[in-house]
């Protein structure tokens, strides 16, 4: 039997007898742990669901919608874009909203239009890991700049980074993901300045915006007469909308042209469009299940600080936190009574999302009773 009739034994070594990409080789592909437990509250989702109203309000919309299907949608999604606009204010208008099926596919619509070959992106790790993945996907090398010691990030430190490096796009996730703390639009505005040069497309990364601390500004604050900077957002989060993906951007209207050069066609279904229109149109019954879950992320870093660990200052609808010594043995021994949290791969840390009021006292409760367990 010669190499050639040798049969592959892994998924790995069938995958890499087929000539795919150079670049992407070894890479591997987005995934949090998806276990079937009792509360899960390790990838950031709206644990209290979608209020009986909504769900309504959307099973309406999506069988008028249904009467339809034999036809493509709005290419245009024009009244879902007005929707959007209203939404966000700051004076914007439907030419400067743009959405798509989940901001992952914003952001890579993104990097399709002004990165790939020969281009890079500069992100600032720890944040969100999609980034690389999305860079590497459209052949865009990625840059890692730094942080300081605690994870923050200060507008002199940025705005030196992207001058030395010279990206052709950057991404400031505010709140940071997976830190969860906003940064201060010093730091936008420093990066937008210092990206003149290499004519920088700076992506402000606002998936968690609707949990922000009361007085945290919006970088859509800063967008006019700044046509590179662009924001992007999710109905994910605040709209309980995680398996409808829908995400959106506000920018200046030529970047929502240029996003057209690269889109697919219909590219976001009648049923998407349908779906996020009811949610927008009923949002003051989500918007106050954002008010319970931020209620929930505070309680958490207030018993996480009396419990001696030291968790970060969040913006967002989840905690991380540090100060553990055996980080992995915590992890599973939540998971061994029904818990699931994020191990974001930072050492002494994780992650977890302000659930319900029964979900967080159950972690708080089996967290407090480890951390005995640790100390005695």
């Amino acid at each position: 039997m010669n190499d050639q009739t040798v049969q592959p034994t892994s998924r790995e070594e069938r995958l890499a007898r087929l000539p795919l990409r150079e670049d992407l080789r070894g890479q591997h592909p987005y995934g949090a742990p998806q276990l079937d437990v009792p509360i899960m509250l390790n990838v950031n989702e709206n644990t209290y669901g979608v209020p009986q109203d909504v769900q309504e309000a959307i099973a309406r919309s999506v069988r008028e919608a249904v009467s339809t299907l034999n036809r493509y949608p709005d290419r245009e999604f024009t009244e879902l874009r007005e929707a959007l606009a209203e939404y966000l204010g700051h004076d914007l208008t439907p030419e400067q909203l743009w959405a798509a099926n989940g901001s992952n596919e914003v952001l890579q619509q993104l990097l399709q239009a002004f990165g790939g070959p020969g281009r890079s992106a500069l992100g600032f790790p720890p944040t969100y890991s999609m980034y690389p993945l999305l860079a590497a996907g459209t052949g865009t090398a990625y840059l890692k700049g730094v942080r300081d010691a605690d994870y923050e990030l200060s507008a002199e430190s940025a705005a030196r980074q992207v001058r030395e490096l010279a990206p052709n796009i950057v991404f400031l996730c505010s709140p940071n993901n997976p830190t969860g703390t906003a940064l201060g639009l010093d730091v936008v505005e420093a990066v937008y300045e210092a990206g003149e040069e290499s004519q920088a497309i700076v992506i402000v990364d606002e998936a968690y915006a609707e949990f922000a601390q009361l007085g945290t500004q919006s970088a859509l604050t800063l967008l006019p007469g700044r046509p590179r900077l662009v924001v992007s957002r999710t109905m994910s989060k605040a709209f309980a909308l995680a398996g409808a993906r829908l995400g959106y951007l506000a920018a200046a209207q030529e970047v929502t042209d240029a996003l057209r050069l690269v889109r697919l066609p219909y590219h976001l279904s009648a049923i998407t469009q349908a779906t996020a229109l009811a949610a927008l149109q009923h949002r003051a019954s989500l918007m106050s299940e954002v008010e319970a879950i931020k209620h929930q992320r505070d309680r958490i870093v207030k018993e996480l600080e009396r419990l001696g660990l030291r968790p970060a200052s969040s913006d967002s609808n989840f905690v991380f936190f540090t100060g553990l010594a055996d980080p992995q043995r915590i992890w599973r021994g939540l998971l061994e009574a029904g818990v699931l949290v994020r191990d974001v791969g930072i050492p002494g840390s994780l992650r977890v999302t302000a659930g319900t009021e029964s979900e967080t006292s159950a972690f708080l409760s089996r967290l407090e009773e480890l951390l005995e367990e640790e100390r005695s």
